[in-house]
């Protein structure tokens, strides 16, 4: 679990709910119904009319990353590559085959499949380059979709709001009903702001950050697997790839 994710989720909520109470405020001034449908109802539409279905779906899958990120283990796989080319200098390229077989990571594995063909060191890198660039894409797109909501969500809050005060204006003579039209207005716009740059763009630039670091360790497996290919030695390759996780 990604515990400053978590700790700084709770410490935003905590600052603002906090601040609330000692300026004598109290948590139910903060929960209204309409005006949190308005704002996340709002949000998520307009994020679905702008996104493709594929990128929703992957954002989707990713948002769990803010607490639970794929696993990037950086030295482990500079490791497995120095491995890889040590048996690949024992064995010839042909002893690697066994390694592919049984390798869980399917980017890792096309590489050595590549390497076994006895593949050109050009082809190998046009193959895996494409690989990660179009999976690194599909996670930007992903993480731009809730860079999206962060933008329309204040918009929206002010639209509540503006909703809000239409319905005070038309109830000035009823006294009883401008109460819930003003915490409406104020609090829709407390919901937008607070979603926008509390949640929703820090959740966006956290999955651009985990994507990066993702596309930088598939880089340092292709460099890798093409100093393979070209028969560099074990302890170069070593020393290449350090380079990586600086």
């Amino acid at each position: 679990m990604d515990v400053l994710s978590l700790i700084g989720i709770i410490m935003a909520f905590v600052a603002i709910i906090g601040g609330n109470y000692l300026e004598g405020g109290h948590l139910g001034a903060l929960a209204n119904g309409p005006a949190a449908l308005i704002v996340l109802g709002g949000t998520v539409g307009a994020a679905l009319l702008q996104s493709p279905m594929s990128a929703f779906k992957r954002a989707m899958q990713t948002v769990v990353w803010i607490l639970f990120p794929p696993r990037i283990d950086m030295a482990g796989g500079i490791d497995r590559v120095v491995n890889w080319s040590l048996t690949a200098r024992k064995e010839g390229l042909l002893g690697l085959e066994g390694v592919a077989d049984t390798e869980p990571d399917n980017y890792s594995r096309k590489g050595l499949q590549l390497l076994v063909d006895g593949v050109e060191p050009e082809t190998i890198r046009s193959v895996l380059e494409v690989d990660y660039m179009t999976q690194e894409s599909r996670d930007i797109e992903a993480a731009k979709v809730f860079e999206s909501m962060g933008g329309y969500a204040p918009t929206i809050g002010i639209i509540g709001a503006v909703m809000g005060l239409i319905h005070v204006m038309g109830n000035l003579a009823d006294p009883g009903q401008l109460g819930s039209g003003i915490a409406v207005a104020f609090v829709a716009t407390i919901y937008g702001v607070a979603s926008a740059n509390l949640v929703l763009l820090p959740i966006a630039s956290k999955l651009k950050a985990i994507a990066m670091r993702q596309s930088l360790y598939r880089e340092m497996l292709l460099e890798g697997i093409l100093s393979i290919a070209e028969g560099e030695n074990p302890r170069s390759i070593e020393l290449k790839l350090q380079g990586f996780s600086g």
